[in-house]
């Protein structure tokens, strides 16, 4: 009797764990390890090209980016492999740009200084900024439909940014007004030449409609702009990484328009959104018509800004997964911004296990009128999201916001064990069809219905 005891009370174990398994991996949860299954880091022969044999030096007043191409050419056209970079001190006198099968790995110790002169990143490469085609400056880190390319090792890369890019912003509008209105206008891609003269700052890292990305480990400082933007990617893992960038939108990564994507293991102090879904901006995203599909985020950890899906989606967000992470200060915590210029959708989208210490506007807040409208009428579609186990300790403003408008209703939103322990205001929620409120808790009363705002 007493095995017969034990061997029951081991098949009830296992029988819970199996449920415990399942309703924890339910639903849309169930379909991301067949998502993981399609991103696999790339691999790389062990050839490997040590950036001062071809002649790159420790010294911040000798130029080694000459020696850095010549060792990526040399990888790439025998076949792939590694090109290190040893520890030291290296000084770049302008971009570097990648190849296929190459994965530049920087060791611990060893530190990259951009220069700040604007005139090294020329000749224009093309780019897309803040979701619109271009030629424009080129990043300090580039990469052109490559296959096979990484950017790894415990090193250090300072762009130097606030220098000379920081102060930019103040002088670019022209700019941004006149690119933005050739995408508007479909002006053929050949024709919307910026560069010199127009204040349109480089990323930092960029990877340009390549197959098979990786960036992992290393240590990021002083960005100019966003700082890595992975654009019409497939297969994209960056893992691992610490960034401190605070110049104007150093949003920290920024996967546009790319399929199968894995964020983890990060840590952002940054001087705008932590990590940014994105997929084009108005006409031009619309014209190329390529979602952000199949992305994980995971394990990451947000000092100052945190997680935001827009608003530059004009080609649509979907099967986005997030969980496991933590956020310090913020103004929103999971933030989604349109405007009815922009159309696409949002839809599939999954967050779980967030803890957040302060959101000033907002744990949770979904935004259907985001700056910068110019009166068009193409509303953005909103679908099937499900935000749960959520805990924050302070709002400054609303906890909860899901405002859609008339002719932009969110739909299918779920709202799922979230507890704010002190807000002025508990929700505001409007034109949301089908809204389900599941153990909802802010300044420790529980929240049943769109009635109770208070």
């Amino acid at each position: 009797m007493k095995k017969r005891s034990v061997l029951g009370y081991l098949f009830l174990l296992f029988l819970s764990a199996c449920t415990t398994t399942s309703q924890k991996e339910s639903g849309q949860w169930a379909k991301m390890p067949e998502i993981l299954k399609n991103i696999i880091p790339p691999t790389f022969p062990d050839s490997t090209y040590n950036v001062t044999d071809y002649g790159a030096k420790n010294d911040t007043a000798f130029d080694s980016r000459p020696a850095i191409l010549e060792a990526i050419n040399k990888c790439n056209q025998n076949g792939g492999g590694t090109v290190l970079i040893p520890a030291g001190n290296y000084f770049i006198k302008g971009a570097i740009t990648l190849k296929s099968n190459v994965n530049l790995h920087i060791v611990e110790g060893a530190r990259l200084e951009f220069s700040t002169a604007a005139s090294d990143y020329l000749p224009m490469v093309l780019t897309k900024w803040e979701g619109t085609e271009c030629f424009n400056y080129t990043p300090f880190i580039y990469a052109y439909q490559c296959t096979n390319v990484a950017l790894t090792g415990k090193g250090t890369l300072d762009g130097n940014g606030a220098v000379t890019f920081n102060g930019w912003h103040a002088k670019q509008g022209p700019a941004v007004d006149r690119l933005r209105q050739m995408g508007i206008d479909s002006i053929p891609v050949y024709e919307r030449v910026f560069g010199e003269g127009y204040y349109l700052r480089p990323c930092m890292i960029q990877f340009y409609g390549c197959k098979n990305v990786l960036v992992e480990d290393v240590r990021i400082f002083d960005s100019p702009f966003w700082i890595i933007h992975p654009v019409f990617c497939n297969n994209v893992t960056v893992r691992n990484i610490y960034i401190d960038s605070n110049n104007y939108n150093n949003d920290g990564c920024d996967p546009e328009s790319c399929t199968n994507v894995l964020i983890e293991n990060m840590d952002f102090n940054v001087g705008d959104d932590g990590i940014a879904i994105k997929s084009g901006r108005d006409q031009d995203g619309w014209r190329i018509g390529q979602a952000t599909e199949n992305v994980i985020i995971r394990n990451c950890h947000f000092a100052r800004w945190a997680i935001t899906i827009g608003s530059e989606t004009s080609g649509g967000v979907r099967n986005v997964y997030i969980e496991d992470c933590k956020i310090d200060s913020c103004r929103n915590g999971i933030y989604f911004k349109s405007n009815l210029d922009r159309g696409g959708y949002f839809e599939n989208l999954n967050m779980r296990r967030i803890e957040a210490d302060v959101c000033l506007w907002g744990v949770v807040n979904f935004r259907t009128n985001y700056h910068g409208y110019r009166g068009g009428n193409h509303p953005t579609l909103f679908r099937n999201i499900c935000i749960e186990d959520i805990n924050c300790n302070r709002v400054d403003s609303v906890a909860l916001m899901a405002n859609g408008l008339p002719e932009a209703k969110l739909y299918n939103i779920t709202l799922r064990n979230i507890k704010v322990k002190k807000a002025p205001k508990a929700i505001q929620m409007d034109n949301v069809v089908n809204l389900t409120l599941d153990n909802i808790e802010v300044n420790g009363k529980h929240i049943t219905s769109q009635e109770e705002k208070e």
